[in-house]
């Protein structure tokens, strides 16, 4: 009931809040409309100013001068921009042809530098695999350079290049393989600072000092012209170049610029070159020549060696080649710069031209909009005064408006008065309600007190109930093991009495048995008295009766407290059918919901599903368990569910 008057004042509230909101709106839409008739006036007088505004600027236009002088000359000079724009447009595609040429060409000067500089790095690969020590040495000059004084030669393999390969093979037979991988210095010091870091890194290097006066550009002893008659066409020194230090050692050392070198012609003449010739060394066309002259017979002594295929040098950089190159890409360089910056003062003209062109053309556009002014300030004008009649139609009367509001506001808060009267009175009707309240959780306390004191006691009963039922449990096995040894005890006794497995007892045997003891102990007992009685037949004394009396008084005692025993066990056994029947019933019954449930919803999955209770012996309780069978599949059974039949979850 609390909750129920709670609600309904809940709703009063509510309802109260919903219409402080509705005369919040009322107000809200009257200060719309206030506004809205402020801005319709602001409007209106904004209208009336543009209007005379236009109106004075109407009446006090003069009659149209005469603008086509000035249209005219507008139009000449937009012309002559147009002429002077199309000439620079010509000349933009002249020079943006041009370029392209030019970046063609050092397109293929670069390609055709890097077809020479491969043979360049061909040339160091072989120096690298034959020379290894030397190409290490090589890299170490490379990135040491500052710490000479001089300049410095890289090994002459490197830095001779043959004119033609043809003639590589008499360059090569005539300079000594170290040499060929020598590096040239110019001075004594820096030759002995490389050696002492070549010693220091343990690389097997040749170095070579040139000569300090140069000879690279020593004279023959005589013109080639004169030698061409034998078949010479040139010295050792104009087939290759080199820098400077290493034909100044080459020259010094080798003579190359005094050595000449012949063709086939040479060869079958050679008797009569070394007897006229008068030269020391010489090449033919396979063959090298070195003449002495005798210390005896004053006569020449010659002696020849086939040239070897050279190794070294066949790969040769044309350096004139080279230089040209370099040349003709820096001038092309140069003049790609040059042509940027003429395209650059171009498009800068360009854009002056368009900024002028612009600048025309705004000004033509006004003169032609100032011949149409007139025309356009009426139309404006008769546009705005149309304006300004609707907004003078559409205005708002707000004593009107705020009356209206009043009414409305005035009607809400008798409303609201009704609903603070009703909400009065349900929180008068509650508060009783909240006094019983109390008084019913109060009483609540006391009565969940008791309840906790009953589970208490249960739960002790409970405890007490398991032990029972296990005290009941170790009986009822020694029960089961003394049943099972009388059994085949009497299986026993049939066998000595012979009797057959059908045979019932004689009359005599049962007389017999009825007056004797009903255990085996008891049996045991009478049996050794019986012994002892039968031994000491002869005669009795006093202790032997005192022991028999005291023997049978025990047997009394002990046959008593047996049956005390049976009995409590009896009853142990009541109590656990009766805990048992309620329980199971119970259980049964949840177990049975449960099924249902399970069984709903896997036929909702189209498949077949149980619970059950499942139990080996009803006395072993330990062993209770739930059985959940399944079936997937139409075509199968139900079968128990399991990781091992079933996959997945």
């Amino acid at each position: 009931e609390i909750r129920s008057i709670s609600q309904k004042c809940k709703d009063k509230q509510d309802a109260l809040e919903m219409k402080d909101k509705q005369i919040e709106e009322i107000n809200q839409l009257f200060r719309m409309k206030k506004d809205e008739e402020t801005n319709r006036q602001k409007k209106i007088y904004q209208t009336q100013k543009i209007i005379e505004e236009w109106q004075n600027e109407l009446d006090t236009m003069a009659v149209c001068e005469n603008l086509q002088p000035q249209i005219d000359a507008v139009n000449t000079e937009l012309k002559k921009l147009q002429e002077e724009r199309a000439n620079i447009d010509n000349d933009v595609s002249d020079l943006k042809a041009e370029k392209k040429n030019q970046e063609q060409e050092e397109k293929r000067i670069i390609g055709r530098l890097g077809q020479l500089n491969n043979i360049m790095h061909m040339k160091e690969e072989n120096l690298k695999m034959r020379f290894r020590d030397t190409h290490s040495a090589l890299m170490w000059l490379r990135n040491n350079k500052d710490k000479f004084k001089r300049n410095t030669c890289e090994p002459m393999m490197l830095e001779i290049n043959v004119k033609d390969s043809r003639h590589a093979k008499y360059i090569e037979n005539h300079i000594s393989a170290n040499d060929m991988t020598a590096f040239v210095f110019e001075c004594q010091e820096d030759m002995e600072t490389f050696l002492v870091e070549a010693n220091r890194q343990k690389l097997k290097v040749n170095a070579v000092c040139a000569p300090d006066k140069s000879c690279a550009e020593n004279l023959p002893s005589r013109p080639i012209e004169e030698l061409h008659r034998y078949g010479f066409f040139s010295y050792l020194r104009e087939l290759f170049d080199a820098p400077p230090p290493v034909m100044s050692y080459l020259c010094y050392q080798y003579h190359v610029h005094d050595v000449p070198v012949g063709t086939k012609k040479t060869r079958d003449m050679i008797e009569r070159v070394i007897q006229e010739a008068n030269l020391k060394q010489m090449y033919t066309a396979e063959e090298k020549y070195v003449i002495k002259v005798s210390s005896y017979t004053k006569q020449n002594l010659s002696s020849n060696t086939c040239l070897k295929e050279a190794q070294y040098l066949t790969s040769s950089v044309d350096m004139d080649e080279r230089g040209q190159l370099e040349n003709q890409r820096q001038d092309i360089s140069n003049m790609l710069k040059s042509l940027d910056a003429r395209l650059t003062a171009l498009f800068n003209r360009q854009k002056l031209l368009e900024h002028k062109d612009n600048k025309l053309r705004q000004e033509k556009k006004e003169l032609l909009e100032r011949g149409n002014r007139k025309r356009q300030l009426e139309s404006k004008i008769g546009v705005k005064y149309d304006s300004l009649r609707e907004l003078e139609q559409d205005a708002i009367d707000l004593e009107k408006e705020f009356q209206l509001a009043n009414v409305r506001i005035k009607e809400i808060n008798k409303q609201k008065a009704d609903l603070v009267t009703e909400l009065m009175r349900l929180m008068k009707t509650i508060i009783p309600l909240n006094k019983v309240k109390v008084a019913l959780a109060l009483q609540m306390t006391r009565v969940t007190a008791e309840k906790n004191r009953l589970q208490s006691e249960y739960k002790a009963g409970t405890v007490q109930l398991r032990a029972a039922q296990q005290r009941f449990y170790e009986l009822d096995n020694k029960k089961q093991l003394l049943y099972e040894k009388c059994i085949e005890l009497m299986k026993q006794a049939r066998s000595i009495c012979r009797f057959g497995p059908g045979q019932d007892f004689p009359e005599e045997f049962q007389i017999a048995f009825r007056t004797l003891p009903d255990t085996l102990e008891e049996i045991d007992a009478f049996l050794n008295e019986e012994k002892t009685r039968a031994s000491c037949f002869t005669g009795l004394s006093a202790s032997v009766v005192e022991e028999y009396n005291k023997q049978t008084q025990e047997i009394q005692q002990l046959t008593e407290y047996l049956e005390e025993k049976k009995n409590e066990l009896n009853n142990y056994k009541q109590n656990i059918s009766q805990v048992k029947e309620k329980w199971l019933k119970l259980l049964k019954v949840m177990i049975e919901q449960i099924n249902g449930k399970f069984s709903r919803f896997f036929s909702s999955m189209q498949c077949v599903g149980e619970v059950d209770l499942h139990m080996e012996n009803e006395e072993e309780y330990e062993k209770y368990g739930i059985r959940i069978r399944v079936k997937f599949h139409s075509s199968t059974e139900l079968h128990e569910l399991s990781p091992y039949h079933h996959s997945g979850g």
